[in-house]
């Protein structure tokens, strides 16, 4: 049995896979502060990890998956307070590549700033570089928009909310831009592969080889949701993020690293489906946004 620390444990990404990885048969820690419900079935190290002082340092972890790491400091202050460890996961973000660059972005392209992520995609990156220097073999998971059961943020919950209330859903201009997704199921899987096989290659970009755009997104999650769905294209407002999940912002990640770990990604309808049945039972547990209030004040 493989000992894993896993930050975080009680949010989407971080908590569905301190769950995948339990059922799986690992010894699960989780590291967080102790404010919300934990996983059953996992250990729990109540602390912050800016605050460590000697917590970790009797433990050995065959694997420690930083989820909730979004800058240096964060990288910094959980590695100075642990102790011994084989393998580095760290989950990143798409976000560090610049917007400027030729796509597919490929992991061999410079990271740097994006205007469209700000401060955020620049954090991440510098957390990468970080990272290398202190543990040259970690491993870097750069993934785009992530989905799936647990999710907390208002991109599927919205439109299966829009679903659930038969709304009409409003499509910025002619819903022709491209999405790209990724399963948290498969970014366990990765994580998984990375842990028992060590691939040779350190910085894996991670996505469905399929690519979407904004329609048909929607019309997947409606269907997902079992309701007749009614387009209204919005052709006239210049922020599409008033009234929608997603920046105006098109990209598509290289996946060839990827695919030689895992050829095969989920289909998305049938995360969807395992998205919105999640929902359907966990509706409080999502952070809600005001685009449906923007859309009937400024849209009816």
């Amino acid at each position: 049995m493989k000992r894993i620390l896993i930050t975080g444990g009680t949010v989407f990404v971080s908590k569905y896979a301190a769950t995948w990885f339990s059922e799986k048969g690992y010894e699960v820690f989780v590291l967080n502060r102790g404010n919300h419900e934990q996983v059953p079935g996992v250990n729990v190290i109540k602390a912050d990890r800016h605050q460590l002082g000697e917590t970790l340092k009797n433990y050995h972890f065959d694997a420690v998956l930083d989820i909730t790491a979004y800058n240096e400091t964060d990288i910094k202050d959980l590695l100075d307070g642990l102790g011994s460890f084989d393998d580095y996961i760290f989950i990143s973000s798409s976000a560090v590549y610049p917007e400027t660059l030729e796509q597919p972005f490929k992991e061999e392209q410079e990271i740097g700033e994006n205007k469209i992520w700000g401060a955020y995609g620049s954090d991440k990156g510098k957390a990468e570089k970080y990272l290398q220097l202190r543990v040259p073999d970690s491993y870097i998971l750069r993934p785009p928009y992530l989905y799936g059961p647990m999710q907390n943020l208002y991109r599927e919950p919205f439109v299966f909310e829009c679903a659930d209330k038969k709304r009409k859903f409003y499509i910025p201009k002619d819903g022709k831009m491209p999405l790209q997704f990724f399963h948290v199921e498969d970014l366990c899987r990765i994580m998984e592969i990375i842990i028992e096989k060590h691939p040779v290659f350190h910085v894996i970009n991670v996505g469905n080889t399929e690519i979407i755009d904004i329609n048909q997104y929607v019309e997947l999650c409606y269907q997902a949701a079992g309701a007749k769905l009614e387009k209204v294209f919005v052709t006239n407002h210049p922020q599409q993020r008033d009234y929608f999940s997603f920046y105006e912002y098109s990209y598509q990640l290289e996946v060839e690293k990827q695919n030689q770990l895992i050829p095969k990604q989920k289909d998305l309808l049938e995360g969807l489906k395992e998205s919105y049945c999640w929902y359907s039972l966990n509706k409080g547990s999502v952070v809600r946004k005001d685009y449906i209030s923007f859309i009937d004040s400024n849209f009816k």
